[in-house]
């Protein structure tokens, strides 16, 4: 787990001067690999690297260079993430090809599969990852992002060339050098109040993209960015005729499960376990347990009642048999830390879950440098409960289209809050229409009402169009899962698990996100998803005898976070200073926002997450528009190495 920046030039002079220019940009994201910082040139390419060691410690030195026997020093690469099958493919390779290898880490594997599979390689790595490998012989830079878009891989075209890098920052800083002049991305805003995150490859800088999860690249010297989407995840639900075959798919998800879990405890260093109250951290703890008997669990909460799952946690990990650290979050710790959250975000995710996750992160790289976590396991396997929304709209579906609009007209004429109101306006959408994943922030009619730069061509479908196109014709519920593959998991959960971790120097893995556990997953039947008493009915199953009872058939309760009950208490002053000081008047109508505050406080409406939204943003405009907002950016500088 590192962080990479790459700077292909037009001319190798360019690449020369431009190499002090990549080792400045370097500095801001040195957090995420505090352990080593280097840059190498060669040719017209510019490698910068930060690394956070965790295999292979006194080698595996980046930006690395390799070449089979006679073309020594040929590749050269950089690399973010980890290769959880590297032992078995490195022997692979070697008893293949009679592959050569001058390290023990994951990332030469990488390059070596490369050198012998060409592009097809990319295929064959099981892991969390994001690379550039520059071959000196065809002058070409070959890259890909891993399947489910872990790791993070922003980049930017100009006439100076192409900038890669883990954090938008970086590729920031060398927009000068690029040619380009990023600005805020209005089209992008509006993404981001409807969905509460930038939807891939936008950013909210023009110029400034995402390479695509399950995406490689090609990129010579002075030419154009060529992409080939070499994932694409498919839900193929397999016949069930009966117990029998039950069983044998609550084993197969079983198995899959712990044997990612053990690839992902690969590790020269300490590895740990975040937990929560739910059956997925659970699961990964107690897995994890197996293989490292000392194990350390970490749990964050709140003191407020009914927003903690702290003791259902602290009776799962005496039930497991490892030992549990608890970090409990205040509402004057989230204000006070947001602005610094933010700056590690590069761009605004408006989940308050996030926060509470820095905390508890830092608390965990006191003890640890790794961590597993759950992240993954509802989009697989059926976890959310508005996977249960096309059953309770299914005496919709057979209304005819005409009805429906009228169905549609008349909610809009019922108060807001009223009961039934929300039921009447969705049950008068198609899926298409109603379901873009699990945060809905800003309907049309209430970004009129605030966004002065308001586009109604601007839809949730710029998002979710594709995935909709690529999932016809499967069962409503396996089209939802696949619209969050690539949407809801890629664009909030895992940047929210990447940003904050690596924010503080910590490794955090997700063994469910794993080409085996989906190769599963994506064969559960719809019966084994959901019932009408629980989600992941299938996954449940399987860990009935891996898990504690007390968790096993657990409402899921997510990850609340009290900026309901907080906004109109404590944080209410705070809001309402955000927004005066935000210089964002030509963009939002702070007038409108700061009435949408009164009416949360005074309790008429929930708006408290429309409300957090536009905090985030304002603070993120605060620090990287404006300038006004300057965190302090602690060094990383943690009492553990292992």
């Amino acid at each position: 787990m590192c962080g990479l920046l790459g700077l292909i030039c037009p001319t190798e002079n360019a690449a020369q001067q431009a190499r002090s220019a990549v080792a400045e940009a370097l500095h801001c994201q040195r957090h995420r690999g505090p352990d080593e910082a280097a840059t190498w040139q060669g040719g017209e390419v510019v490698f910068g690297f930060n690394r956070l060691s965790i295999i292979d410690l006194e080698h595996s030195h980046q930006p690395l260079l390799w070449g089979p026997p006679g073309e020594e020093g040929r590749y050269a690469l950089a690399f973010n993430g980890e290769i959880y099958n590297y032992i078995e493919l490195r022997a692979e390779l070697i008893e293949k090809y009679g592959a050569q290898f001058n390290t023990d880490g994951d990332g030469e594997v990488i390059v070596v599969a490369f050198h012998y599979m060409g592009a097809a390689a990319v295929s064959r790595l099981r892991g969390m990852f994001a690379f550039m490998i520059w071959d000196s012989q065809r002058k070409v830079v070959f890259g890909a992002r891993d399947p489910f878009g872990i790791k993070p891989l922003y980049y930017a075209v100009g006439q100076g060339g192409l900038a890669m890098s883990s954090e938008k920052k970086s590729v920031l800083e060398l927009a000068p050098t690029l040619g380009v002049e990023p600005k805020l991305d209005r089209r992008a805003l509006q993404h981001y109040l409807i969905l509460q995150y930038v939807p891939e490859p936008e950013s909210l800088n023009t110029h400034v993209r995402r390479l695509e999860s399950g995406t490689s690249f090609t990129y010579s010297p002075g030419g154009e960015l060529v992409t080939e989407r070499y994932f694409v995840p498919r839900f193929r639900p397999r016949a069930m005729h009966g117990p029998a075959d039950a069983t044998k798919l609550h084993a197969d998800i079983a198995d899959a499960l712990r044997d990612s879990v053990a690839k992902h405890m690969r590790a020269d260093v300490t590895v740990g376990s975040f937990l929560s109250g739910g059956i997925d951290s659970t699961a990964i703890a107690a897995l994890a347990k197996e293989h490292n008997p000392d194990l350390i669990a970490f749990t964050t909460g709140f003191e407020r009642a009914g927003y903690s799952e702290v003791d259902v946690a602290a009776e799962s990990a005496a039930a497991i048999g490892v030992k549990h650290v608890v970090r409990t979050v205040t509402a004057a710790e989230m204000m006070e830390s947001l602005p610094l959250i933010v700056w590690y975000l590069d761009d605004p995710v408006a989940d308050p879950a996030l926060v509470p996750l820095w905390f508890i992160a830092r608390e965990a790289r006191k003890h640890v440098k790794v961590v597993l976590s759950g992240e993954g396991a509802d989009e697989l396997f059926g976890g959310y409960t508005i996977y249960r929304e096309p059953l309770s709209l299914a005496a919709f579906e057979k209304v005819p289209g005409s009805l429906r609009g009228i169905m549609g007209k008349v909610s809009t004429r019922i108060p807001e809050g009223v009961r039934g109101k929300d039921l009447l306006r969705r049950g008068a959408l198609t899926l298409e229409q109603r379901y873009y994943g699990n945060a809905r922030i800003f309907r049309d009619d209430q970004l009129r009402q605030v966004l002065r730069t308001y586009s109604p061509a601007v839809t949730h479908a710029d998002a979710t169009a594709k995935p909709y196109r690529e999932s016809a014709g499967w069962d409503p519920v396996s089209r939802m899962q696949h619209v969050d593959l690539f949407t809801w998991l890629r664009g909030d959960i895992l940047v929210k698990a990447d940003k904050v971790t690596m924010a503080n120097s910590l490794e955090l893995r997700v063994p469910f996100l794993d080409n085996e556990v989906f190769r599963v997953a994506s064969q559960v039947p719809l019966e084994q998803k959901l019932t009408r008493e629980t989600t992941k009915y299938g996954l449940r199953q399987a860990l009935r005898e891996i898990i504690p009872g007390h968790v096993l058939n657990r409402r899921k309760l997510g990850f609340p976070v009290p900026i309901r009950h907080w906004l109109r208490e404590d944080m209410h002053g705070w809001a309402v200073d955000i927004v005066r000081q935000s210089q964002t008047d030509h963009l939002i109508d702070k007038q409108a926002v700061l009435a949408i505050i009164e009416e949360h406080r005074a309790g008429v409406l929930d708006h408290s997450r429309r409300i957090w939204a536009l905090l985030v943003f304002m603070i993120w405009h605060g620090i990287f528009t404006e300038g006004r907002i300057r965190p302090e950016i602690p060094e990383p500088q943690y009492p553990v190495k292992l």
